[in-house]
């Protein structure tokens, strides 16, 4: 019997080839060698690579056979994840297998920027002995603000402990008992960039958090303080940090991320560069031997349970295994449904039931909790999100989750709904249903209101008192601003005489006009949601 063909495209340690085991025929290629790629692509059930192979729609459709990419890491800027999606084609990753290197690597620039270590050294191997120029200051005593209290955020919390600093911390999605079993004092934003001498960032990358520190929050900061960044590119807006050390409104900056990587020429990354108060280093976070071994050792696993047939915890695009083809088209939409979840809600989460209803409880339908959380955490950790760690990331804060599965579904086929409750003691449901013969994914309701929106990357939601000509309000505003209203629905008031309205746009809606709908309507929720692909 033909051993299924695993490609090894990069180099990889000894140790990810016995995790793979004797039970597949084992080849290599150059993955930078593009012919030499997509012919040996040709014959292989699966391609394991780390950031130098381009496994694009070109590539993966050169691999007929190809049943799984693997990344030994955790970024996937190098797979195009939709083309493999539509291919059948598994992804995976190994997100946890760097958050020890990040951690480090952040207390490490702390260090450097305390003591001024990288420019010490850099005078000192130019034969200079200037001592008094770089005296630096202890960490003891000092105020660490960590803006992100992930899992990366939480090792670094516990490392600076043995440091006798006073951590403080922003995260929106984390409860005040988690954060006080961290032993962190839970702040807004702008207190913690007010109060602390050193700030580290560790939010994911959304449209939210890009540019979240930028001119008025760095100008917060004290004139003492300083900035780390070892999390992604452009959470610190590059030109306002540029401007605020160049001016002195903060001491100095460390930064392993940019928007650009390398640095283009004349961007603004590069500008950071020559400056005597940064220290930057070339995307360090998980070039460790650990997390390199890490990554391949977890991939390798990975490829092995999907080409053996069993269920793939580190899958980003589908769940793989034994999961019935009644309950797989459900994942994508329990996933959007997550993320739609997130989009509406303002407090922590502290616990969480998924409710499946009908004809899908005579089935398996355990990965939808998976699914649930995957979505739900997508866009509020700064880690990519895989079945494996996403119910680590609601253990880590505290979140209770129960699966519900009922027959007794009066309206549809088969509904699933996420019902969760909030730390201000608000409860938030979220129902989605896959419809008719191309079952196509849908909102059919929020809390008491009855709605069917299909998912679109883009909605806004918004409710405000029921009263004619509000529709022509936002809808003129919108126009105005040049973005497409494509789909719209508006669920009939509740008891208290307010409406519901969830629009599908074409783009995203700047900050600005969104404040201008929400004042223009007296909306008391407005919302603007962006669904990554599941």
């Amino acid at each position: 019997m033909t051993k299924p063909v695993v490609l090894l495209a990069e180099q990889l340690s000894p140790a990810t080839v016995d995790a793979l085991g004797p039970d597949f025929e084992i080849r290599e290629v150059d993955g930078t060698d593009r012919s030499a790629l997509l012919s040996a692509l040709a014959d292989a059930d699966a391609v394991l690579i780390r950031s130098a192979t381009k496994m694009d729609a070109e590539a993966i459709a050169a691999g007929s056979r190809l049943k799984v990419i693997a990344r030994a890491g955790v970024g996937l800027d190098n797979v195009d994840i939709k083309a493999a999606t539509a291919a059948g084609v598994m992804v995976v990753n190994a997100p946890t297998s760097n958050i020890i290197s990040a951690a480090e690597l952040t207390i490490a620039h702390i260090l450097g920027l305390a003591r001024h270590i990288p420019s010490a050294d850099a005078s000192l191997a130019r034969g200079e002995w200037k001592r008094s120029a770089y005296t630096g200051i202890e960490l003891f005593d000092k105020t660490v603000g960590i803006v992100g209290l992930g899992r990366i955020g939480t090792l670094i919390t516990e490392r600076l402990r043995a440091f006798g600093v006073r951590v403080i911390g922003y995260d929106p999605y984390v409860t005040p008992a988690r954060a006080q079993q961290l032993q962190v004092e839970l702040l807004p934003l702008d207190d913690v960039l007010r109060q602390s001498d050193f700030v580290t960032v560790h939010m994911p990358k959304t449209p939210e958090t890009t540019g979240m520190i930028s001119t008025a929050q760095l100008a917060l900061m004290k004139p003492t303080a300083y900035v780390v960044n070892v999390a992604r590119g452009g959470l610190i807006d590059e030109d306002a940090l540029f401007e605020a050390l160049t001016n002195n409104v903060i001491a100095g900056a460390a930064i392993d991320v940019f928007t650009s990587e390398p640095p283009a020429q004349g961007g603004s990354a590069q500008r950071l560069l020559g400056l005597p108060n940064i220290v930057v280093t070339p995307h360090l976070g998980a070039s460790t031997g650990e997390a390199q071994e890490k990554a391949g050792v977890s991939v390798a696993r990975s490829v092995k349970l999907a080409l053996e047939g069993d269920l793939v915890p580190d899958a980003v695009n589908v769940a793989g295994g034994v999961i019935d083809p009644f309950v797989r088209p459900g994942i994508a939409l329990v996933e959007m449904l997550g993320q739609f979840f997130t989009g509406l809600t303002e407090g922590a989460l502290t616990s969480l039931d998924i409710e499946v209803r009908g004809e899908l409880a005579a089935y398996d339908v355990s990965v939808y909790r998976l699914a649930a959380l995957k979505g739900i955490f997508t866009n509020i950790v700064s880690e990519n999100v895989s079945y494996v760690n996403a119910p680590l990331f609601a253990e880590q804060r505290g979140i209770e989750t129960r699966l519900i599965v009922e027959a007794d579904s009066p309206l549809y086929r088969n509904i699933t709904i996420l019902r969760g409750s909030l730390s201000d003691g608000t409860v938030l449901s979220v129902a989605g249903t896959l419809a008719g013969t191309r079952m196509v994914p849908k909102v059919v309701g929020i809390n008491d209101y009855e709605i069917e929106v299909p998912f679109e990357r883009y909605h806004l939601v918004m409710r405000y008192a029921d009263k004619p000509g509000i529709v022509a309000i936002y809808g003129q505003l919108l126009g105005d601003a040049g973005i497409n209203i494509e789909g719209l629905q508006v669920a009939h008031p509740d008891s208290s005489g307010r409406a519901l309205s969830i629009l599908t746009v074409d783009s995203p809606v700047p900050d600005e006009l969104v404040e201008q709908i929400r004042d223009a309507i007296d909306a008391d929720l407005l919302r603007q949601i962006e669904i990554a692909e599941a």
